[in-house]
């Protein structure tokens, strides 16, 4: 089973942006919803964004709307995370993962395919 792979975090400062890649180690999850999630130490995982397969439809948590933006390129099996005007609480370690069912849920128990996440640290 294929593993998704996450890379573009960094170290940046208050009110930078940074873009996330998400791509699968194996296979093709082109036509399953691929969700971005995030945790930060001591709390729980939480979800960010996720993309239906065709794109069509997108989902942004209302922490993090207006600032973050989830598109996906199935020729290039990528989904991206563009990260703008980022803040020292976005601080965290990005992970991406996938669901067959269909449709955009945020409950990360209903995801598989985890990856090892990226780590996310923004300084004020």
């Amino acid at each position: 089973q294929a593993q998704m792979v996450e890379s573009g975090g960094g170290l940046v400062q208050a009110g930078d942006s940074l873009r996330l890649s998400c791509s699968p180690s194996g296979g093709t999850p082109s036509n399953f919803v691929v969700a971005w999630f995030r945790q930060a130490p001591g709390k729980e995982r939480e979800f960010v964004a996720g993309i239906r397969p065709s794109g069509d439809i997108a989902v942004t948590e209302d922490s993090v709307k207006g600032r973050f933006t989830i598109s996906r390129d199935n020729a290039k099996n990528v989904v991206y995370l563009q990260m703008n005007n980022l803040k020292p609480e976005d601080t965290a370690i990005y992970y991406c993962a996938v669901t067959a069912l269909g449709f955009i849920i945020k409950q990360s128990n209903h995801y598989g395919q985890w990856g090892r996440g990226t780590q996310v640290t923004v300084s004020s």
